[in-house]
Formats: structure tokens, sequence, C-alpha cells
């Protein structure tokens, strides 16, 4: 049942600290979220750090957009996707790179989140069945935490960005939060705000809204089409401005 933080039988037994020797746990994470906090590490054997930036990056669906040339790409459906099929793959495949904040204590906490229906991932298939992209995030409210997401073949991981936003969308989500801003995010319409905009965004936090069906992506990514979805391309929102 998501939400349920009961102790599972084969949850191993480590304890799990932070930078100054206290312990994590997945509710100590959940409460951080709802206070506006996040967990990095300083490597990948390193320990946990806890972070609230003044500036925050979001997604919201008012200024979301997809850019043209990856609009032209979805319409030829290049990969399957899926959603929670591969959560432990996908974040093993985003902790794969020479610096990374995705310690094994964290990948071990939202594995056992998932595990519990509070965190989930987006994965993306080529023909001939290998994991080529993903990403993956943390239900807090109305709010979808992403956290991480890799590609190994062109647009695997961006057309996912899409698809999240259309899943969020559909189910009442009200931002998508992207911690800090890159300018690979900005081109989705990432955009800062202050930590008390987050705040008012975020609510309470405390009942995650379900995130829909597992399994094989329900359809196509329709959100391209924007005449339907009230969204935009790259070049319609500039001719729109």
């Amino acid at each position: 049942m998501a939400g349920d933080l009961r102790p599972r039988p084969n949850q191993r037994d480590r304890l799990i600290l932070d930078a100054d020797g206290s312990p994590v746990t997945p509710e100590l994470i959940l409460t951080a979220y709802r206070q506006r906090c996040f967990p990095m590490a300083d490597s990948r054997r390193g320990r946990i750090r806890w972070y609230r930036p003044t500036l925050r990056a979001v997604i919201t669906w008012d200024r979301f957009k997809v850019p043209e040339s990856l609009a032209k790409t979805m319409r030829r459906h290049p990969y399957r996707y899926t959603c929670d099929a591969a959560f432990a793959a996908v974040i093993a495949a985003c902790a794969e790179r020479s610096s990374t904040w995705i310690s094994g204590d964290i990948e071990r906490l939202y594995v056992a989140l998932h595990e519990r229906g509070l965190a989930h991932s987006v994965e993306a298939w080529d023909s001939a069945g290998a994991l080529v992209g993903g990403l993956y995030g943390l239900t807090i409210g109305a709010c979808f935490c992403g956290e991480s997401m890799f590609h190994r073949a062109d647009d695997a991981a961006k057309i996912a960005v899409v698809l999240l936003v259309e899943r969020l969308r559909k189910q009442g989500f009200r931002v998508l939060d992207c911690q800090q801003q890159t300018p690979h995010m900005e081109r989705f319409g990432a955009h800062e705000i202050t930590d008390d905009a987050y705040a008012a965004l975020l609510g309470d936090g405390d009942e995650a809204l379900p995130f829909g069906p597992t399994g094989e992506w329900d359809s196509g990514p329709s959100v391209i089409r924007e005449e339907r979805q009230g969204m935009a391309t790259e070049s319609t929102k500039d001719t729109k401005n």
C-alpha cells in the first residue's frame, strides 16, 4: 500500500548515517522533503548531507514546453516506455558516472521508498529490449520531486520527462520539482522560485497522490499534440509571446 512505512522483513539491517552521524531512514527522507530539504551524498561512497536551496527550479504546467526538435523525434516513437518496471536498474544507472551524489546509501533508501509505493521511475527501452534511458523521483503530496535521469540513447531521457509531465497532469499533481536549474531542464520551461513560493506549492505534503498505472506506458506521448493538451512546443510558445 502506498504510504506504508512499516519495516519490511527483507530490509537490510545496517544503519545508514548522515555526515553528522544521525540515522537516516525512509521516514526521515519523507519528513525532510516536507520541510523542503533533500539529501545528496559527497560521492558514491560518501555520507549523506541535507540541502534546502533558497531558489528552487520547478516545472509548472502553465510554463511547460516541449522543444520542437524533441517533438519531431517523439512522433517517430523511437523507444518503448514503462513505469516502475525497473526502478532499481534506473537509479543504479543514474549513479554510473564519474562524479555522483547518489551513494549506495541513497540508492538503498530510495529503493525502499519505491517498494512502499512512494518513489517511481520511467524507463525507456530500445527495440532489442535494452534499458537506454530513464528517470526517478519521489511523490510528496501533489508534488513530484525529480531526482535524477540518465540516457544511453539519444533523447531517451528527454522523452521520459515529457511522458512524466503528462502523467503528473493527468493524476492531479501541481508541480515537478527539478531542485536545481540546468540548461537541460530550462528548455522544458523549468524556472526558479523562492523557498516561500515552493512551500506554497508543496502545501503540507501529507497525502501523496496516486501515480497511476505501472508497467507498459498506457499511451503514446500525446502531450506533443499541443492543441489537445493546452501545451506548446518551443516554436509555438515563442509565437504566442
